[in-house]
């Protein structure tokens, strides 16, 4: 007899976050912006005894009449709401409801009265007797996997995936980052020591999503290089690999960290290999925060002459830009505005500083009574332009329109295409040679249509996507599809804002707020 598995990836809780729902505002077809790995990896752990149906909701709608024996749901911190509505729903509906990944292993006791069977950590290790369990009628209501070796984690099935509704492939090489920001939440659920899965594994692994059709992957490791001779025999397999394809090329995007761009070897065999995309946690430029947070390798460096070496190498880079430190005070949003201004990076993910839960951030911001809420359930709430920390040198209100102010400047047309030009002024293309499949998805067309609209919202933005496409037109074919891409993330970037009523032009024409020359409230 067969039992039955339904599996969900639920949307996030703040979806214009990720800008995926612009597709469905211009009337195309739901989108995931980057292919959902979990429930294929766990299709794959599942013995064939047991018939698994995947639903990722961002291009899926969940079918709450599913006759399933059992409703597995997955989620990260950004996802929990809706994690939790469709669990109840389940239930309410008396389904047997399991529940698991990086939030329920994080904070258990948030996700246990809403689930029958949760699970904790890595399925891998326990993934025979779980599903054993399963099919016996007798399960435990929480299985516990400890850290995976990951040359038992299985090619994902791909095959039972929505594939043509899904941008960008993901592929896994290891987990674990040995750095141990305060603020990080990634450490405290795969670890600090980095694992890996062996490379024809990898290899394997890659072979499977060129036939679904995937032109660009994105490598979901914490931080692919920390590992320098791992890195180089990896690059080397993915370069080899790219080398025997007759279909086009595939092109890969990662996290690094910025102390990689002094090993000008594996910059280079990043270039060779395809890995033309990183983002880098750059953060901010206050070196006092930089310590404060104990995010060691962007620590006494000049971040644009590294960022620099990363161009120079053939690799485009997004950042990311907190605001909200201890140590920052009302100065801090002209200061990350300069330094975005300065750097050949059009791209950056703007945020407030944020203490999940289980950090070393949270303990501290707890322990000083600084937390705006102590109850789960709030915290898991927070919109990108949102923190549960109470400042130190910002009031509530000095933080949420000087972070307002920042977003729309960064992102004011006039201020992303000096960025962008600065970024194809500064850009040398790798020597690799760059193709195109024979014949594009319909997703990938689709992603132009993105474009185009960005020409629509206004007369600025018509002149900045005209001048853009025009400086690109004389560039290799890499520089033009890469501004492309910054293109099309512009404009889901402008979605979000506008949808997150984050989006004021006036404040791009404004000086930074008034209160940066005001004495700073101490706490």
């Amino acid at each position: 007899m067969h039992t039955s598995l339904y599996f969900i990836n639920p949307k996030n809780d703040f979806p214009v976050y990720y800008g995926a729902e612009v597709f469905s505002q211009l009337g195309l077809k739901p989108v995931s912006y980057m292919a959902d790995l979990i429930g294929p990896t766990i299709a794959a752990l599942a013995p064939d005894s047991i018939a698994v149906t995947l639903c990722d909701e961002h291009s899926t709608p969940i079918d709450f009449e599913s006759n399933a024996d059992f409703i597995g749901i997955t989620g990260k911190s950004g996802q929990v709401k809706r994690m939790l509505e469709v669990a109840r729903r389940f239930r309410q509906l008396g389904k047997r409801v399991i529940i698991g990944g990086p939030y329920a292993t994080l904070v258990p006791e948030v996700v246990r009265p809403y689930c029958d069977i949760l699970v904790l950590g890595e399925l891998e290790a326990i993934a025979e007797p779980f599903f054993s369990d399963l099919q016996a009628g007798t399960w435990q209501t929480e299985y516990r996997g400890e850290k995976a070796d990951l040359s038992r984690s299985p090619t994902p099935r791909w095959d039972l995936y929505r594939n043509d509704r899904a941008l960008i492939g993901t592929l896994q090489t290891s987990r674990g980052c040995p750095f141990n920001c305060e603020f990080c939440d990634v450490i405290q659920y795969v670890g600090r020591k980095q694992r890996h899965k062996p490379i024809p594994q990898v290899v394997a692994e890659l072979d499977v999503l060129y036939q679904q059709g995937y032109r660009q992957t994105f490598l979901a490791d914490d931080n692919l290089t920390v590992y320098r001779r791992r890195a180089k025999e990896l690059l080397t397999a993915l370069r080899d690999w790219n080398h025997r394809q007759t279909d086009g090329t595939m092109l890969f995007s990662t996290q690094l960290s910025i102390d990689i761009a002094r090993e000008s070897e594996i910059l280079q065999l990043c270039a060779e290999a395809g890995v033309i995309h990183v983002f880098i946690g750059t953060e901010t430029p206050n070196q006092a925060s930089i310590k404060e947070s104990n995010k060691q390798p962007n620590s006494g460096i000049d971040l644009i002459a590294q960022i620099q070496r990363f161009l120079d190498a053939g690799i485009a880079v997004n950042g990311t830009m907190i605001v909200g430190f201890d140590a920052d005070d009302a100065t801090i949003f002209q200061q990350q505005y300069a330094f975005a201004m300065q750097t050949p990076v059009p791209l950056y993910a703007l945020t407030m500083l944020v203490a999940p839960e289980s950090t070393p951030l949270y303990e501290r911001m707890k322990n000083a009574n600084r937390l705006k809420t102590t109850q789960s359930e709030d915290l898991v709430h927070l919109s990108p332009w949102m923190t549960n920390i109470i400042p130190k040198q910002l009031s509530a209100s000095q933080l949420t329109d000087g972070v307002r102010w920042l977003g729309n400047q960064l992102y004011s047309p006039a201020a992303f295409e000096q960025r962008v030009r600065h970024f194809i002024a500064s850009y040398h293309p790798p020597e690799m040679t760059f193709t195109t499949r024979k014949t594009q998805r319909s997703i990938d067309l689709d992603a132009l249509k993105v474009v185009h609209t960005v020409a629509r919202l206004g007369e600025e933005e018509r002149t900045m996507v005209f001048n853009l496409i025009r400086a690109s037109g004389d560039t290799a074919p890499i520089t033009q599809n890469l501004v492309l891409k910054m293109l099309f993330q512009y404009g889901q970037i402008r979605y979000m804002y506008q949808q997150g009523q984050f989006w004021d032009p006036l404040l791009a024409q404004q000086p930074a707020p008034a209160f940066v020359s005001l004495p700073f409230p101490q706490v």
